[in-house]
């Protein structure tokens, strides 16, 4: 399962000519694993077998790449439904749903998570544009109006910012944010979408956030603003960076070579590659002030530095890790946010998406393909 650094180290929306109409077998294997008969992405590691609008939001962007509309409709009509109340136009999705206490299944945190409804918001417009179905664009737009109504703080000091929520990260003087929660090409996307300039507004803070948080080369999984003295860490979370972070790298890879900002993310983050390049595995966590490390990540955890990798022709590290991330992907061990990265991660590598400058999305089924099945 090698690739070559010729297919690799590919610019802006280049894609590759080899993956085949609705070539993804790894979405198909995914789909058998997590997804119910009624478009539910479920987490069977849990007691409360719950579905979080990330595991939703994730799906229809996977059915979107795999060309996968039946399933798209499926797991939008189910989010719509069961997290947002039936009009996701009006609200948005609850962050988690499961089986409560008494044995129920119903809507277990009614706080929405920002990261989510980007990456929803995002996966309705290009499947609008993709597909030529305007009725995800209406919907993806609502739901992009209602993230800048709800999730979206002017902070001193720092701009208009993404928060991770609508409720619990404000303070008087401090903002809790979540630098895993800010992939900039799916900003972009939604800027170009919708035309509003606060998303370029969003997108720059998003950077300083990212390089806020990893003060020596290592992402942490959440930081703190104050209007005192601006980037501090976590007093909850402290300086850890682990099983949220490790996207930050994910999201920062995915940049095309012609924006400006994958060579700053590159540099700032280059620590991590160099620290994952000695090892068999990703640090489970990492201290981000302290640099001590403990565990091994998942492998998904390899996968999601793959982009990063290969962007910096890492090509030992690369091989090393990705074959870790392609043997270890989807065993049936029920490991969904493992195989979560690894499908963002393996699917970049392998050509199935790119983003450009602008956040637009290129495919490889739009190469072979003339519909969606």
């Amino acid at each position: 399962m090698l690739v070559s650094s010729s297919l690799i180290l590919l610019a802006d929306t280049s894609l590759g000519a080899g993956a085949g109409c609705n070539a993804w077998p790894f979405w198909q294997r995914f789909k058998e694993l997590y997804l119910s008969a009624d478009g539910r992405v479920v987490d069977r590691s849990t007691a409360q077998q719950v579905t979080t609008s990330e595991g939703q939001a994730y799906a229809l962007f996977f059915a979107l790449v795999g060309n996968d509309r039946a399933a798209f409709d499926q797991i939008l009509r189910w989010t719509r439904d069961n997290l947002a109340g039936g009009d996701l136009a009006k609200s948005l999705p609850a962050w988690q749903w499961g089986r409560a206490g008494d044995g129920s299944w119903r809507v277990l945190d009614t706080n929405a998570a920002a990261d989510a409804d980007l990456w929803m918001a995002y996966a309705l417009g290009e499947a609008a544009r993709l597909w030529n179905a305007p009725e995800y664009s209406r919907l993806g737009a609502a739901l992009a109006a209602n993230i800048l109504r709800d999730e979206v703080a002017s902070i001193p000091g720092l701009g208009t910012a993404l928060l991770p929520g609508p409720k619990g990260f404000v303070t008087e003087r401090s903002w809790r944010l979540n630098p895993s929660y800010l992939p900039l090409p799916v900003i972009h996307g939604l800027a170009r979408q919708s035309g509003d300039p606060r998303w370029l507004e969003i997108a720059q803070s998003s950077e300083k956030i990212i390089l806020g948080s990893a003060p020596q080369g290592f992402a942490a999984d959440w930081i703190e603003f104050t209007t005192a003295g601006g980037f501090a860490a976590d007093p909850t979370s402290r300086d850890i960076g682990g099983y949220e972070a490790i996207r930050v790298y994910l999201w920062a890879g995915m940049l095309p070579a012609s924006d400006p900002t994958r060579q700053k993310l590159a540099e700032a983050l280059k620590p991590m590659l160099s620290s994952a390049a000695k090892r068999v595995a990703p640090a489970e966590t990492i201290g981000t002030r302290t640099l001590s490390m403990r565990g091994e990540g998942a492998p998904g955890f390899s996968a999601a530095l793959l982009p990063m990798l290969a962007n910096a022709r890492m090509s030992s590290a690369l091989q090393s890790h990705r074959k870790r991330a392609a043997e270890n992907l989807l065993k049936n061990d029920q490991n969904y946010y493992s195989d979560v990265l690894t499908l963002f991660g393996l699917g970049w590598l392998e050509q199935h998406y790119r983003f450009n400058r602008a956040g637009l999305l290129s495919v490889h089924w739009t190469h072979a393909c003339d519909r969606p099945h």
